[in-house]
């Protein structure tokens, strides 16, 4: 009776935070969330996308598949996907796949842009075991050369 039949499209905005609310803590869900509002702490987690108008002023950590970010965002970020528009300002770390930037944003935060196979480590290339390592010794330096020292002319001059 009182329970959904069929899930919502995960680009369906079911959760809002209105641009005269405050919200402190965990907030989890499966559809996307508009921030207009103030999140003052605490953690935003959805698979779907996570949506910062200009009136939003947001200090938490947020994990999601798409963010966009409009307002004011202090935090760690970790999504597939960043798009940080004119007029933001993001400060904290942000570990993403895809990054964009307009013009007219502040970004003092640390950038992870991980792609798409971010699991795999870098390898360093081993040296061959039977090649030998040069030696090379420095040249002595010449010795320097003594000058005749001149002597005082009797006048004092």
């Amino acid at each position: 009776m009182f329970g959904r039949v069929q899930r919502p499209e995960p680009d369906a905005i079911e959760v809002i935070i209105g641009p005269r609310a405050t919200f402190n803590g965990h907030l989890r869900c499966d559809t996307s969330i508009r921030i207009d509002g103030s999140v003052e702490g605490g953690h935003i987690e959805t698979p779907a996308n996570v949506i910062l108008t200009e009136t939003a002023r947001a200090q938490c950590d947020i994990t999601a598949k798409t963010v966009s970010i409009r307002g004011l965002y202090k935090g760690v970020l970790r999504a597939d996907r960043v798009e940080l528009l004119e007029g933001s300002q993001i400060y904290g770390a942000l570990y993403v796949n895809s990054f964009y930037m307009d013009d007219g944003v502040l970004l003092r935060a640390e950038l992870n842009i991980q792609g798409a196979n971010s699991d795999k480590q870098f390898a360093q290339p081993r040296p061959d075991r039977q090649a030998a390592i040069p030696v090379l010794r420095p040249r002595p330096l010449p010795a320097p050369q003594s000058q005749p020292k001149s002597e005082p002319k009797a006048d004092g001059k």
